[in-house]
Parts: C-alpha cells; sequence; structure tokens
C-alpha cells in the first residue's frame, strides 16, 4: 500500500462544491501534509485539481466517448445477424441488468473520489488492481484504436477529387482481377469461363448474365476478362488492400512502413494532443462540435438514403424480427458483449470523466441521459447503414447478407463501394469519412484523458502545474504514437486484429464483475447508496444495488465462460493466425488482469498485524472529511480512529470551503 504523499498513496482531495467556486489549472494553495513516519507536518503547493466549466461538458464528453465506431459498424450487424428486431429484446435486457448499472458504478466512483481510475480504488486499497488492469487495456485501446482515424483520414484526403478512386480499376494498385464495384453481382454480366491456346487466351470467351439465366457470346466485355488468371475481385477491396493496407501475407510479414498512413498517424497524433494538452477545460469545449455534428452527417445520410431504390428492402432486412434466434445463447453473449464495448465500462475512463464533476453534481440523472442517448445511437444508425446497404443490394442484385459486413470491412469496404454506386460520390464519400474521424476522435482523446488522469493523479506534484501537465501528455502521445507504428507496417493489419480481438474483449467482462463485487460486498452496496445520496440529495432506485450485488458478476462471468468455451482461433481474410501469435494475443488479455492479484498479494504481505488486522486496514476507505456523511461519527472513520484518520497524508490542496468543513467535523466530534 503507498504510504506516502509523492506516489499518491493517500487522501482525495475537497473537489469544489459550491456555486461560483472554480478550479484554474494552475491556480496554486498551500497544503499541510503529515509525514507518516515522524508525524511532522509539511507544506507544500500544489495546483488544484480541475473540474468540468460547465455540466454540459461532461455529458458531451461522456456522450463521445461512449458513442463510438462500435455503435455505426458493430450494432447493426449484430442486429441483423441475430433476429433483426428480436435483437433488441436480448440488448435492451442486457443493458438494464448491466450497461447502465455498470456506467452509473464508474461515474459515481470517479466523482465520489475526485480521482482517475487507479487513485479511486482508495475507497478499499486492497483492489487498486482493478485501477491498473483498466489502465492497461485503456493503453492498449489508445495504441490500436487510433489506427482507425488514420485510415479515415487517409480516406478523406482521397475523397476530395470528381471520382472516387475506388470506384474503378486500371490504377497502379489494381490486378488483372479487379471489377469495377458497379459491374459486380448478377445484375451485370461477368466472366466464368475461358480457355488458353498456345500459352495465349483465345478471342472465344464464355460470358454469362443471371438477368435471364442464358448464356450468350458478347465481344463488348472481352477486354475486361483477357487477362484474368483467378476470382474477379471487387476494386474496392483492391483498393483497401492494396493502397492503404499495402498488405503482406501474415502476421510473419510485418514488412516496412506505410508511408501515407504514417503521416495519417502523425496528424491523428497532433489533432489528439492540442485538443487533450490542456486538459478537460480544453477538451471540454471540443466535445460540443464532435459529439454533436456526427448526429446531423448521420440524419443527412438517413434522409438521402431512404430516397434510394432498395433502401426499404435494407431496413426490413435490419429489423425484421426472427423470434427463433433468442433460443441461440449466442445471441445473448453477443447483446451482452456489445453493451460492454458499446457503453465503454472496464476501461476506467469513465471514473476519470467523473472525477471532473463537482462533488454535488446529479451524475445519476447524467447516467440515464448519456445511456439513452447510446442506445438510440446505436438503432439510429443501423437506420443509415442498412438504408445505404439495401441500395447497394439492389444496384447488385444480390442478396442484403452478401454486402453486409462489421467492423473495418463495413467501413472501408461495404460503405465506400455502396457511396461509388451514388450519385455525386465524393461528397458524399467527404461526409461519411468526416463523420467517422469525429465519431472515432471522441472516443480517441477522452480516452487519452483517462489515461493522463490516471497517472497524474499518482503523481500530483510532480505531473500538475504550469506546462508540467502539457508536457507529459506530450511525452504520452508520443510515446503512444512509436507503440502504434507497428499497425502502420505492411502487416499492420493483422496486429490490429490481434488486438482487437484480444486486448479489449475478454478481460472487460472480468473487470466488470469484479468492480461490481467490491463495491457491493466489500466497500459495501449500502454505504455506496448513502455516498450517492451525500452528493445527489437522495438515493438510485434500488434495482441498481441489485445489479450490483447479483446480477452483474453473475451476467458479466457468464459472458466470459461462455466466450472462453466456445473460443475459436483468430482468422482474418482466409488466413489462420500461427499458434506463437495466438499466445501473444493471450498474454494482451492476461497482462491487464493479472495486475489484480499481484496487486492484493503484494499489499497483503506488506502490511502488518493479523490477517483479519491487515484486511480491515487495506478494506479502509482513505476518505476527507467532505467525503463524509453528517451522520458518520468522525471517531471511526471506515474503521480507522480519527487520530489515525488525520496521520492520512493529505495530496491535494485544501478548497476554500476547508475552513467550513473544519468547524462541521469539529461540531461532530
Amino acid at each position: 500500500m503507498t504510504r506516502n504523499g509523492d506516489n499518491g498513496g493517500g487522501n482525495l482531495q475537497h473537489p469544489n462544491e459550491e456555486k461560483g467556486t472554480s478550479n484554474k489549472h494552475e491556480s496554486v494553495a498551500l497544503n499541510e501534509r503529515v509525514d507518516p513516519d515522524n508525524g511532522d507536518v509539511e507544506t507544500d503547493s500544489i495546483p488544484e485539481r480541475e473540474n468540468w466549466a460547465h455540466k454540459l461538458d461532461f455529458i458531451l464528453s461522456c456522450i463521445g466517448y461512449a458513442v463510438g465506431l462500435g455503435n455505426i459498424w458493430r450494432f447493426p450487424y449484430l442486429c441483423y445477424k441475430n433476429g433483426g428486431g428480436a435483437f433488441l429484446i436480448p440488448y435492451f435486457l442486457c443493458l438494464i441488468v448491466t450497461g447502465i448499472p455498470l456506467f452509473l458504478l464508474e461515474v459515481t466512483l470517479g466523482q465520489f473520489m475526485a480521482r482517475g481510475c487507479i487513485m479511486s480504488w482508495q475507497i478499499s486499497p486492497l483492489f487498486q488492481g482493478i485501477g491498473y488492469a483498466t489502465t492497461v487495456v485503456c493503453t492498449f485501446c489508445n495504441q490500436y484504436y487510433i489506427v482507425i482515424l488514420a485510415w479515415s483520414l487517409f480516406y478523406l484526403f482521397q475523397s476530395f477529387t470528381l471520382e472516387l478512386p475506388w470506384a474503378s480499376c486500371g490504377n497502379e494498385w489494381n490486378t488483372d482481377q479487379c471489377v469495377e464495384s458497379k459491374k459486380e453481382g448478377a445484375r451485370n454480366t461477368a466472366c466464368v469461363n475461358y480457355t488458353q491456346v498456345n500459352e495465349t487466351y483465345s478471342t472465344n470467351y464464355t460470358l454469362i448474365t443471371a438477368v435471364n439465366g442464358t448464356g450468350t457470346n458478347d465481344t463488348n466485355f472481352l477486354p475486361d476478362c483477357a487477362n484474368m488468371s483467378g476470382p474477379l475481385v471487387s476494386s474496392v477491396q483492391e483498393f483497401w488492400e492494396n493502397k492503404v493496407l499495402q498488405v503482406s501475407g501474415g502476421l510473419d510479414e510485418i514488412g516496412t512502413f506505410v508511408w501515407p498512413l504514417v503521416l495519417c498517424l502523425i496528424l491523428a497524433w497532433v489533432l489528439v494532443y492540442f485538443i487533450v494538452w490542456k486538459g478537460v477545460r480544453s477538451s471540454g469545449k471540443v466535445v460540443y462540435f464532435t459529439a454533436t455534428f456526427p448526429y446531423v452527417v448521420l440524419t443527412i445520410m438517413l434522409i438521402r438514403g431512404l430516397t434510394l431504390e432498395g433502401a426499404a428492402n435494407g431496413l426490413l432486412f435490419y429489423l425484421k424480427p426472427d423470434i427463433s434466434r433468442l433460443a441461440d445463447g449466442q445471441v445473448w453473449v453477443d447483446a451482452g458483449s456489445q453493451i460492454f464495448y458499446s457503453f465503454a465500462v472496464g476501461f476506467g475512463t469513465l471514473t476519470a470523466l467523473g472525477s471532473y464533476n463537482k462533488f454535488h453534481n446529479n451524475c445519476y440523472r447524467d447516467t440515464l441521459i448519456v445511456t439513452v442517448f447510446n442506445c438510440m445511437t446505436s438503432f439510429y444508425g443501423g437506420l443509415v447503414i442498412f438504408s445505404v446497404l439495401g441500395f447497394m443490394a439492389y444496384e447488385q442484385g444480390v442478396p442484403i447478407e452478401e454486402v453486409a459486413d462489421k467492423g473495418p470491412g463495413l467501413a472501408f469496404i461495404a460503405y465506400p463501394k455502396a457511396l461509388s454506386l451514388m450519385p455525386a460520390a465524393p461528397f458524399w464519400s467527404c461526409l461519411f469519412f468526416f463523420m467517422i474521424l469525429l465519431v472515432g476522435l471522441d472516443s480517441q482523446f477522452v480516452a487519452v484523458e483517462g489515461l493522463i488522469t490516471a497517472l497524474v493523479d499518482i503523481f500530483p506534484r510532480q505531473l500538475r502545474g504550469k506546462y508540467r501537465r502539457e508536457l507529459f501528455t506530450l511525452f504520452i502521445c508520443v510515446m503512444t504514437f512509436f507503440a502504434g507504428l507497428i499497425f502502420v507496417t505492411n502487416g499492420g493489419i493483422y496486429v490490429f486484429k490481434l488486438y482487437d480481438y484480444y486486448s479489449a474483449s475478454y478481460p472487460l467482462f472480468f473487470i466488470g464483475a469484479l468492480e461490481a463485487a467490491v463495491i457491493s460486498w466489500v466497500y459495501g452496496a449500502d454505504r455506496f447508496y448513502d455516498d450517492i445520496e451525500h452528493m445527489i440529495g437522495y438515493k438510485p432506485f434500488i434495482w441498481f444495488k441489485i445489479c450490483w450485488k447479483y446480477l452483474i458478476p453473475v451476467a458479466a462471468m457468464s459472458i466470459l465462460i461462455f466466450a472462453l468455451a466456445t473460443y475459436t482461433p483468430i482468422i482474418y481474410n482466409g488466413y489462420s493466425y500461427p499458434l506463437w501469435g495466438e499466445m501473444i494475443g493471450w498474454m494482451l488479455s492476461i497482462i491487464s488482469v493479472i495486475l489484480i492479484p499481484i496487486t492484493f498479494v503484494t499489499l497483503l504481505c506488506r502490511a502488518e498485524g493479523s490477517l483479519h488486522e491487515r484486511w480491515k486496514a487495506l478494506t479502509t476507505p482513505r476518505l476527507q472529511p467532505h467525503q463524509i456523511r453528517p451522520s458518520t461519527a468522525l471517531t471511526t472513520i471506515g474503521g480507522l480512529s480519527l487520530d489515525v484518520y488525520h496521520k492520512c497524508p493529505r495530496e491535494e490542496p485544501l478548497s476554500e470551503n476547508h475552513a467550513e468543513k473544519e468547524r462541521l467535523k469539529q461540531s461532530m466530534t
């Protein structure tokens, strides 16, 4: 257990509570600190911890972070895959059981403790490993998620043209098997058979059209077929694989840097840095645009999509319920996993966002607002996606399931193909990829802010103050950029899929279950409810307590066990990963959660006394006077005597309301 003030093991600051009181980033207050070894009182100067300038800053930041690319490209795919409208039944049940309660827990924990995801677990120090685990998961996510922004920037720049480069063949990156997207499918003629005579292709090709199902000879398409020696490949897919990724043959062929993507990655990190370098005072302003404008773009594209031929078929395919699918356990697992991913629980970032709230902010109300927006965005995004995919299926004369995809395949292959078939395609392409950029940028810079918050809160004296945080943020961004360069190599897409498949999937369920269990059974669900009442003036609906104590641990661990039991080795585009690649993936999963038992055992062994005394001391929350409810006797704060409580090192500057709090404490004792 951390014992000195310099490395963050003591009490938590008193956030400003009164209206009109502001924490300026560079303001400094004298801070008394008690040396735990000799009891001497020291004084230090530490910049105060900032708060959100306005309540709406927090709400929009949460919306921008939680509403990510998973809402646009994962939810619609899962919905049509798992019974269309019937999928909404397990989705909303999982939302009520796990999503909203966990979201409330993490935000409330941050607001109450006024700390990021590591130091907030001073509420039960023995389990501070949960904070370390979430920080590792967040770090992995920051490394690979921003690559999506680099891809989006590349596509955005390529869209500023009269004709989209992925709409046609004949480019330097195309092969002889290339076929333009407008010529794909059964509505268009395609080569299916040809012969070779004396090492040259004959001029008598057999062509077939599926429109009438009869064979015919047609010399109009001979130039397109003359040099083909394999299956047809879409021009959109060739642009993605040969131009954008310049993909290699596998994980063991990392190759060289793809320099256009390297430059786009640099630009993405520059954008992120200048958004977060001043903390929430700067990022809280940016979200007014980045969190709202994507809804404008979604609405514009939905209106356009509904006017296209075949849009109705796409929407019907998306929403038509298949109740029989509810008997499949995988459907329920998909619903639960989508809740964890889309609500971004287990990454520690929600705790960081909540920590910048003022102590009496109504986090309960804010949670309900954000979670409703998140769910509606997932549903709304599905309407946008499938209206356009229905149009593409109509144009190509193929079933919708053949054009539907998930993940990067939807954003960078299926949807660009649909855009290339639309009139004024470059305009719609610019609009779409600008939206993808904003949606991803929100999630990325808020996640970076969460990581910075977690680390700065451990070393407040060293990392706060004029220019210190800016320089530290620059250091983190630069180091994460270098760590992410492997994703913009020829084999980068294979590493990307490895990170996405392992590092931010399995650990989330374990972390979520443990968070709920520790708060409910170690700290105490009733005590946590009382803390919420102390902050907002009333207790939340009792349902959340039931979820924290029973439903979340059972549901999260059930999903994890089912996922492990039905595990299938990772495959990308027909490529099976080698065993050593899978081992690296499992290391990415384990490295975060293994910190929890390591921290637990380490702290328990370093403590003094009997096992019971160690448990009692290490599960006693490190609180400050303002966090103690007026009805609580200060002589026994969480099992600690008042004298011991005073000797807990104070890390943060005291606010101008400290005198009033001290008078209150004296009157209560």
